[in-house]
């Protein structure tokens, strides 16, 4: 059974991540969908955009959920600037969205630059299956650094 005191202590040693993009629609919201379906729970896990838009992006949901995760409880929102100075990282998806650092922030700020499919002329849900593919792979790696190769939380 947990307690609030071993919650607590729970959530103050697991290690945390922001996944930012522009809209916190699609990549962002990926990122976070895909760390909480293989960290389980290893990992505090929030996502946020620099200028948020009004839904989720309907074929990110649809792609991500084709590999096990969920994205259907997520929201577009803004960055939280006191979230922004507690996490051990922040990650900003694509070069659309920047992150400046805030006072006493205690993570440091890392930029994917994503692959862009439509850069190439694949479009639609084969776009985003690559985009997908490219973030899982980001993201697994990332957990393996924040966990360490055993799951324990990194030093």
């Amino acid at each position: 059974m947990t307690t609030p005191e071993s919650q607590q202590l729970q959530d103050a040693t697991r290690p945390s991540v922001l996944f930012v993009c522009a809209k916190n629609g699609g990549k962002s919201q990926m990122a976070a969908a895909l760390m909480e379906h293989h960290a389980a729970r290893t990992v505090e896990v929030h996502s946020a955009g620099t200028r948020p838009g009004e839904a989720i992006n309907a074929l990110s949901a649809e792609v991500v959920a084709e590999a096990g995760a969920d994205m259907s409880g997520g929201h577009p929102k803004p960055i939280d600037p006191q979230l922004l100075a507690r996490v051990d990282r922040v990650i900003v998806l694509g070069d659309e969205a920047t992150v400046e650092p805030v006072p006493g922030m205690r993570g440091r700020i890392d930029t994917w630059h994503t692959d862009e499919p439509s850069e190439r002329g694949i479009e639609g849900i084969e776009r985003m299956r690559l985009v997908r593919d490219d973030i899982d792979a980001r993201v697994q790696a990332l957990i393996a650094e924040l966990t360490g190769a055993d799951g324990t939380p990194a030093a």
